[in-house]
């Protein structure tokens, strides 16, 4: 049940945004009442907030402490580029952002159940990749994170619709002027262009 609710709930947000959703249409959509809804969410900011983070999938999964950071992004980035191509990906991805000014809440929302814990993989791995030698000690690891994400954003948000391959190959670019390793290295040294 909280599946279909999810969903109702996610395709009103892309198709409509914050104004357009409602719990009363949710739970129409998704055939269940009101009350069925509310007692598992507290507010439609909530419930569209966990809604978006299904469609993004499961947290990025932790990845061995010993195995090296080249091959555990060489495993990540044909999901996360499969991901990011999807064209509700991509619609999501415009109302979040299209909705921040006048919904702070879901924006808090959305940061706390999906920004938080996938910025805390990622500083994880860069911290990873300074101990292995590929960044420098020095490297501040939340504004490359910041840096990082905001090239992806960019990207995302333009008008076009890049396949997989492209999408991947971009992402591949964003690590190696980041100063990571990418694809099958044997050494954690940066990929040079």
């Amino acid at each position: 049940m909280d599946e279909q609710i999810l969903s109702a709930a996610l395709d009103l947000f892309i198709e409509s945004g914050v104004e357009g959703t409602s719990i009363e249409r949710i739970a129409k959509r998704a055939g269940v009442g009101k009350l069925t809804v509310y007692r598992r969410w507290s507010s439609k900011e909530e419930l569209i907030a966990q809604a978006v983070e299904s469609l993004r999938g499961e947290a990025v999964p932790d990845e061995p402490a010993d195995a090296p950071l080249a091959e555990q992004v060489e495993r990540l980035l044909p999901r996360w580029a499969d991901a990011m191509v999807r064209p509700r990906f991509r619609a999501m991805v415009a109302r979040i952002f299209g909705s921040s000014a006048h919904h702070p809440e879901l924006m808090a929302a959305y940061w706390e159940n999906h920004v938080v814990p996938r910025r805390r993989t990622a500083h994880a791995l860069l911290e990873q990749a300074k101990r292995e030698g590929a960044l420098s000690a020095d490297t501040d690891v939340e504004v490359l994170i910041d840096m990082m994400v905001g090239g992806v954003l960019f990207r995302l948000l333009q008008p076009g619709n890049p396949d997989a391959a492209e999408m991947r190959r971009y992402l591949e670019s964003v690590y190696r002027q980041a100063g990571l390793p990418v694809g099958n290295h044997s050494s954690t040294r940066p990929v040079q262009d």
